[in-house]
C-alpha cells in the first residue's frame, strides 16, 4: 500500500512489461532510420526480423504489465460479491490544497496526451496519402477506423476501470499508446490502419478515466468547474502539441515521427503515475477500505483550532453514529453489468445522454466535416471558407468560459440542456439558409460561430456529466459508454459522409437537429442536478 492507494503488487512484473514494450517499439527504430537515405519513404521495404520480434514483445509486455499493476485477485473477488461492506466519513468539503492541484495539473497533461494522438490524424493524412499512392477516400479509412477504435476503447477501458481502479487503467493506457508508436515505421497502409485502431482504442479508454478519477477525488464544491476545465484545457492543449509537433518535426523526419511521438509522450504518463492516486470511493467499494483511507489522508489537508493544527483527515476516522450528518461513502447497491445503465433508475438520463452523443458526433464528425464544402452554396468563396471557419473558431473561444462558469455557478444539468438547445438552434439556421437559399455571408458567419460555441459546450460538459451521475461501481462504464456514443455518432456521420448525405446541406442540418432537440427534452425531464452535491447525494437525487 502506499500514499496514493495501491502499490504494484508485482512490481517486477509490472516493470519488466514496461521494458519489454519500450524495446519493442525501438526494434522498429532501426527500419525507420534507414529511411533517411529515402526521405523517410518506407513504402515496399520488407518487415526486418527485428521489427517481427519487437511486434511480438508488444503484447507480451502489456500482459505482464497488466499483471503486475492488478490488485489483489482474492481481495478483489471478495469485494465484488458482497461479502465486505464499507462505511466511512470522506474529506468532501475540505478546500482544494496541493495536492488537489498536483492531481489537475498531471491528469490536464495525461488529457493532452490522450488528444493529441488522435488529433494527428489530420496531419499525418496527406503525407500517408501521397507516400502509399492511395486516394482520399482510401485514406479516410483510417479516420474511421481510429474512430472505432475510440468507441471500443471507451467502453472497453471504461470497464477495466471498474472492475481493476482507474489508476491502473490509465498506466496501461499508456503503454498501449507507446506501443503504437510503431506506426511510424510500418511500411504499408494496411498495418497502420491496424495499429491506428489500437491507438484509438487506448485513446478513447484514457478520457472517460481521466474525469472519472477527478469526479470521485476533488471536492464537491470545486468538482464541476473542474471537470469541465479539464476537459477544455486538456482539449485545446492537445490539439496545440499536434500542431507544434506537425510544424515543427514533420518538414524534418516526415508524417512518420508524429506516429513515433507515441513512446516519448506515452512515458510522461508513466512517469508521472506515482502522481496519480486511485480512486478512493473505488478501493472503498471493492472493500480495500485501509487504502481508501490512506488516499483521503493525503488529500484532506489540515486545519487549525485553538490547541493548533490538527490533521482535518482525523474526521476519516470517526464514527458515523457519532456525526451521522457528516459525507459517507455508502454503496450498498449491488455491483451488476452495464445493462444497468440502460435500465432502472439510470436508464432514462443514459438514454438521454446517449442520444446526445450520438447526435453531437454526427454534427461534429458530420456537419461540421462537411461545412468548408458546404459554405460555397451559401455565397462563401471556397478560397475563404478556411479564413471563415478560423474566424468563427476565434469567436466561439469565450464560449469554454462561459460553460465553466454556468455549469458551476448556476446549474449542470440545465447549461447542458441550454447548450443542446442552443446547438438545436444553429442547425435549423443553416437548414433555414438552405431552404431559404439565403446568401449572406454574416449570417453564416454568426451561424457558424453559434453551432462552434455550442457544439464546443455540449462536448465539455458531456463526459464530465455522466462522471458525477453513476454510482461508483459503474461511473467507468457509464462515462466510458457516453464517450463512445459520440464517437460512434461519428463513425455513423463518416459512413453518411461517403454516402453523400451531407451534400443536402438544409436536410443534413435538420435531420440532425431532431435528436438534439429529443435529447434536450430527454435531459430536461430525467436529468439530475449535481451542482454542489456529493456524489453520494446525486445517487439519492436519482433513487427519489
Amino acid at each position: 500500500m502506499s500514499a496514493n492507494g495501491l502499490s504494484f503488487h508485482h512490481p517486477v512484473a509490472f516493470w519488466l512489461g514496461c521494458a519489454l514494450i519500450t524495446a519493442g517499439v525501438f526494434a522498429h527504430l532501426p527500419m525507420f532510420m534507414m529511411g533517411e537515405h529515402t526521405h523517410w519513404q518506407m513504402v515496399g521495404m520488407p518487415m526486418t526480423t527485428e521489427m517481427w520480434v519487437g511486434m511480438g514483445m508488444i503484447p507480451v509486455g502489456l500482459a505482464l504489465a497488466a499483471f503486475g499493476l492488478m490488485p489483489r485477485l482474492a481481495l478483489m473477488r471478495q469485494a465484488l460479491h458482497g461479502d465486505r461492506h464499507v462505511h466511512f466519513h470522506i474529506a468532501d468539503g475540505v478546500p482544494l490544497n496541493a495536492e488537489h492541484w498536483k492531481l489537475v495539473i498531471v491528469l490536464v497533461i495525461a488529457l493532452a496526451v490522450d488528444v493529441m494522438k488522435p488529433a494527428t490524424l489530420g496531419f499525418v493524412m496527406p503525407g500517408m496519402s501521397l507516400e502509399y499512392e492511395i486516394a482520399k477516400p482510401t485514406a479516410s479509412l483510417l479516420a474511421l477506423v481510429a474512430l472505432t477504435g475510440t468507441t471500443v476503447g471507451s467502453v472497453l477501458w471504461g470497464r477495466v476501470a471498474d472492475l481493476f481502479g482507474r489508476r491502473a487503467a490509465i498506466l496501461l493506457g499508456a503503454l498501449m499508446f507507446i506501443g503504437t508508436a510503431i506506426c511510424g515505421a510500418m511500411p504499408t497502409f494496411e498495418w497502420n490502419l491496424a495499429m491506428c485502431f489500437l491507438m484509438g482504442a487506448s485513446a478513447g479508454g484514457l478520457l472517460p478515466i481521466t474525469f472519472t478519477l477527478m469526479a470521485e477525488t476533488v471536492p464537491s464544491a470545486h468538482r464541476g468547474w473542474l471537470l469541465v476545465a479539464l476537459g477544455g484545457i486538456g482539449t485545446s492543449a492537445g490539439y496545440l502539441l499536434a500542431a507544434g509537433a506537425a510544424a515543427w518535426l514533420e518538414p524534418m523526419f516526415s508524417w512518420r515521427v508524429l506516429w513515433l511521438l507515441g513512446l516519448p509522450t506515452g512515458a510522461i504518463i508513466v512517469v508521472l503515475y506515482r502522481f496519480i492516486p486511485e480512486s478512493p470511493r473505488f478501493l472503498s467499494n471493492v472493500g480495500l477500505e485501509s487504502q481508501a483511507r490512506t488516499v483521503l489522508r493525503k488529500f484532506a489537508g489540515a486545519s487549525a483550532d485553538g490547541d493548533g493544527r490538527v490533521e482535518a483527515s482525523a474526521a476519516i476516522e470517526r464514527d458515523d453514529a457519532a456525526h451521522p450528518g457528516a459525507p459517507v461513502i455508502d454503496e450498498q447497491h449491488p455491483v451488476s453489468g452495464a445493462r444497468t445503465l440502460l435500465r432502472g433508475r439510470h436508464a432514462p438520463i443514459t438514454w438521454g445522454l446517449l442520444v446526445c452523443g450520438v447526435a453531437w458526433g454526427l454534427a461534429n464528425f458530420g456537419f461540421l466535416l462537411w461545412l468548408p464544402v458546404n459554405l460555397t452554396q451559401l455565397g462563401v468563396d471556397p478560397k475563404a471558407a478556411s479564413a471563415l471557419l478560423a474566424k468563427s473558431a476565434v469567436l466561439a473561444l469565450p464560449g469554454i468560459a462561459v460553460v465553466i462558469w454556468m455549469y458551476h455557478r448556476w446549474s449542470s444539468v440545465k447549461s447542458l440542456v441550454v447548450f443542446i438547445a442552443l446547438t438545436t438552434l444553429a442547425l435549423l439556421a443553416f437548414s433555414a439558409m438552405g431552404f431559404a437559399g439565403l446568401r449572406s455571408e454574416p449570417a453564416t458567419v454568426v451561424a457558424t460561430a453559434a453551432l462552434l460555441v455550442s457544439i464546443s459546450g455540449v462536448i465539455a460538459m458531456l463526459i464530465p456529466y455522466a462522471a458525477e451521475i453513476y454510482p461508483v461501481h459503474l461511473r467507468g462504464t457509464g462515462s466510458g459508454v457516453i464517450a463512445a456514443s459520440s464517437k460512434a455518432g461519428g463513425i455513423l456521420g463518416a459512413g453518411l459522409g461517403v454516402m453523400g448525405f451531407f451534400s443536402h446541406f438544409a436536410w443534413s442540418a435538420l435531420l440532425i437537429a431532431v435528436p438534439m432537440a429529443v435529447s434536450a427534452a430527454m435531459l430536461w425531464r430525467s436529468g439530475v442536478e449535481t451542482r454542489g452535491r456529493r456524489l453520494e447525494e446525486i445517487q439519492d437525487a436519482l433513487a427519489g
